[in-house]
């Protein structure tokens, strides 16, 4: 029978018509696996935005296998879907030793960012089985040359393979000797403040220019309106608006959330590279959801405005939700953003009366009133 892939959610990821839980690339990957026949305990899946593959797997009698999904909200989805279909057999890692120890075919959805990819490629080079063969995919408009030099420098073939329904596989196979130390995660100084970053992050260790802005105008506007106030960066990549918050007011209560484990690994290195983490909370956690309601005195965003390859600006107006439901009334919330999306009207109808406090030919700064 074949696999259901119709009935198959997003949720709780942002859910539309032009948004799937699965693509042609998942279903390549798929099939390659199950022509190779190899035992379900030595496959590893990264990657698997909602577990289109490793249901897939798991209903074709495969038992045992493996998968790693930064995203909290996949990790949810895949859950859901599993209880759904009424599918068990696999078992959930972070990208570590457990996730990759013995596995003799990993597959991988490409990422977009190539030092995303990089951290991946040596994980497998350095974890999984000597005669491991990485079988990666994506769809065609998505993928480079740049993206199989990545691969090139843990495996010794890289070998593209034809397209199919606009999607490809690259096969990786003979990983390379790694470095005694993993590459990630990556560390820079930022005239005070020290970022650490995974492949995974956000920007990286870079001090991106939307949050630069930001930090600027609450070096004004941004000083705690109680004693001991309790701060949220929701979303908070790397931790850089967090551990600054820190920095500048020591009896801050901070609590940094992200839904990306990669962006939670970076900011947690961040807070410890800064001397903050005793002070900072850092969470793996979707828009906030578990944080208690009216529980922030003041809240911190740069939203993004992709989800995956696709610009949407639903994830946006989730964490503006977000945000109104952890602000106690009067509480603040301090927003960047790109000045062509014109946020100040959906932050004032989900929060309260927001103002502009600074303008720059790319980004606004915007302080909210939650009412």
């Amino acid at each position: 029978m074949d696999f259901p892939y119709s009935r198959l959610r997003r949720w709780p990821d942002v859910e539309a018509d032009n948004l799937q839980a699965h693509d042609a690339t998942d279903l390549l990957l798929v099939e390659r696996a199950l022509s190779l026949g190899i035992d379900g305990h030595e496959v590893a899946v990264i990657g698997d935005e909602y577990g289109a593959i490793t249901l897939a797997l798991i209903s074709a009698g495969l038992d045992g296998v493996r998968v790693h999904q930064d995203l909290a909200t996949g990790r949810r989805a895949l859950a859901r879907n599993a209880e759904e279909l009424e599918l068990a057999g696999f078992s959930s890692h972070e990208l570590d030793a457990t996730l990759l120890d013995g596995a003799r075919l990993v597959l991988l959805q490409l990422p977009k960012a190539l030092a995303e990819l990089e951290e991946i490629t040596d994980a497998v080079a350095r974890w999984a089985a000597p005669d491991v063969v990485l079988v990666a995919g994506g769809r065609v408009k998505h993928m480079t040359i740049a993206q199989n030099e990545v691969l090139g420098r843990g495996f010794a073939q890289v070998q593209a393979q034809r397209a199919e329904r606009k999607s490809r596989l690259v096969v990786a196979s003979e990983p390379r000797t790694v470095p005694p130390e993993p590459p990630f995660p990556v560390v820079a100084q930022h005239d005070g403040l020290t970022l650490a970053a995974h492949g995974g992050a956000f920007a990286g260790a870079k001090l991106d220019i939307g949050t630069r802005v930001l930090l600027e105008v609450l070096g004004v506007d941004g000083g705690p309106s109680t004693p001991t106030p309790t701060v949220v960066d929701l979303g908070c990549g790397a931790g850089a608006l967090a551990a600054s918050y820190a920095l500048a007011h020591p009896d801050a209560r901070v609590i940094a959330t992200d839904r990306s484990a990669a962006a939670v690994a970076s900011a947690r290195a961040t807070m410890a590279a800064n001397g903050v983490a005793d002070r900072v909370t850092v969470m793996h956690d979707d828009a906030g959801s578990e944080l208690a309601d009216a529980s922030a005195d003041v809240v911190l965003l740069n939203p993004p405005f992709h989800l995956g390859s696709s610009v949407h600006t639903g994830a946006a107006t989730r964490l503006f939700e977000a945000a109104a439901r952890i602000l106690r009334p009067g509480g603040e919330l301090f927003t960047v953003f790109n000045s062509s999306l014109g946020y100040r009207a959906e932050l004032t109808r989900l929060v309260g009366v927001t103002e502009q406090l600074e303008r720059t030919p790319k980004f606004t700064v915007t302080r909210s009133i939650r009412r």
